[in-house]
């Protein structure tokens, strides 16, 4: 932790519910960051990493406008190891940058960061916390197939290709679990809150208004 803000890693497997968490920080007062959504901007038409994507994986995975249908993009990777192992070395680095930058520009004291792939890319070491979402297995299928219209072959494909949820949970240091309902999730995300207000008051020497 710096003198300047705290940081919260936020990860767990698909479907998990980690941005309604990440929400729920947002209402509580922390700068929040979306992994996927800084990969949609920089994967943007005509950008450096969207040419290193087409070339890696070719132009049958542009829609007609030109941008990558991640649709397309995720048919090929969900299904071959290798090819995924490939995109995320080609994407990583460029989102680790820009989620640097947009941290150090944030006047915040406390800053949230969500990623799936927060633990696999090495970030959740630059995190004072990390946070770790679970539901059930068939909770994530369920959200998956409602959420994504996606068949349950195309969802299972999705939950397997990533860790064990029990391997990220080992690492973690506030475990949320989203099984239950949203006040319940709610309930967990304020008391972790406030510890964090806590330390920080400590750290500081200042006051801290506590979530009741």
């Amino acid at each position: 932790m710096d003198e300047k803000r705290y940081i919260i890693g936020l990860t767990g497997n698909i479907a998990t519910g980690k941005s309604v968490v990440l929400q729920m920080l947002k209402r509580l007062g922390a700068f929040c960051i979306d992994a996927d959504e800084l990969v949609h901007y920089l994967m943007r038409k005509g950008t450096p990493l969207w040419r290193a994507v087409l070339e890696e994986f070719g132009e049958g995975i542009l829609s007609a406008d030109g941008e990558i249908d991640r649709k397309r993009l995720g048919d090929i990777v969900f299904k071959d190891t290798a090819s995924l192992r490939r995109l995320e070395e080609i994407v990583h680095p460029t989102v680790i940058v820009k989620i640097d930058e947009l941290i150090r520009s944030s006047d915040k004291g406390v800053v949230a960061v969500e990623a799936i792939k927060l633990i696999e890319s090495g970030m959740y070491r630059k995190c004072d916390s990390l946070w770790v979402v679970t539901c059930r297995k068939e909770q994530q299928l369920a959200r998956l197939m409602a959420q994504k219209k996606m068949s349950e072959e195309e969802a299972l494909l999705r939950i397997e290709s990533q860790s064990p949820q029990e391997e990220k949970v080992a690492l973690a240091d506030v475990v949320i679990n989203n099984s239950g309902d949203l006040k319940e999730t709610w309930q967990q995300v304020k008391v972790e809150w406030n510890k964090i207000l806590k330390s920080l008051e400590n750290l500081r020497g200042g006051g801290s208004d506590v979530i009741s």
